[in-house]
């Protein structure tokens, strides 16, 4: 998903769905109107952006491999009340009732029209209680300094200026720490058209911006076979 270009005041919407598609074009709509968006085509993606960053609404299909949306929004709400809209193909009533035994504050049948959803999420989020300012996450590269929530990269306590597709590499990368990241991923990930052959030149560039030595690179790692990795301190 592309990075997000709503101001750092905008609120903030994960968009859970195993639906590729699906989840490029309501986080591109979404967008377009105004809300940052992080999007995850699993539970367990899902779980993974919830643990580092603070949402202020969740859009969560109810069909999905392996863990479905019933279960993973039980989960979250044994610890987070986070307001959350199930979007889903089975809109039978009993369906709609589990959606919302489960704790979805609203529940919404595919195929939709956007701009109900759109109302929808509107009306939620007015709803909803204003959050407590969140603690500041980041992660440590030497002297680099990686916000998570406003996607932004300092050296010495200074912004470093990232094109559009070094940003959205980095933004994946983060979500990924300390895990391997295939180069197709990154590649199908960018709205550019990238190619792996061009993702590995802009990993080039971002390295001369990350690492004190990007000729040794200590924290943007390539991983043989795979892809890349991102190292945190």
């Amino acid at each position: 998903m592309a990075l997000d270009s709503a101001s750092d005041s905008a609120q903030h919407i994960l968009v859970v769905d195993d639906d590729p598609r699906l989840c490029t074009l309501l986080a591109r709509y979404l967008k377009d109107n105004g809300y940052m968006v992080t999007a995850a085509q699993s539970a367990a993606e899902a779980r993974r952006h919830l643990a580092s960053l603070r949402f202020d609404l969740l859009v969560v299909d109810r069909m999905m491999p392996g863990e479905d949306g019933l279960s993973l929004i039980k989960h979250i709400r044994s610890t987070n009340a986070v307001p959350i809209l199930m979007l889903t193909a089975m809109g039978e009533a009993e369906q709609r009732i589990q959606g919302l035994e489960h704790g979805a504050d609203d529940y919404m049948a595919k195929p939709f029209e956007p701009r109900e959803l759109l109302l929808r999420v509107n009306s939620i989020l007015r709803r909803a209680p204003a959050p407590e300012e969140p603690e500041r996450l980041e992660l440590k590269f030497g002297p680099c300094r990686y916000d998570l929530a406003r996607h932004q990269l300092t050296m010495d306590g200074q912004p470093v200026h990232l094109t559009s597709s070094e940003a959205e590499l980095l933004r994946i990368l983060a979500d990924h720490v300390n895990e391997p990241v295939d180069r197709m991923v990154l590649a199908a990930a960018a709205e550019d058209g990238s190619n792996p052959r061009t993702i590995d030149v802009q990993i080039t560039r971002l390295r001369r911006k990350l690492e004190v030595d990007p000729r040794q690179p200590r924290y943007l790692q390539t991983v043989r076979g795979t892809g890349y990795l991102l190292r945190a301190d």
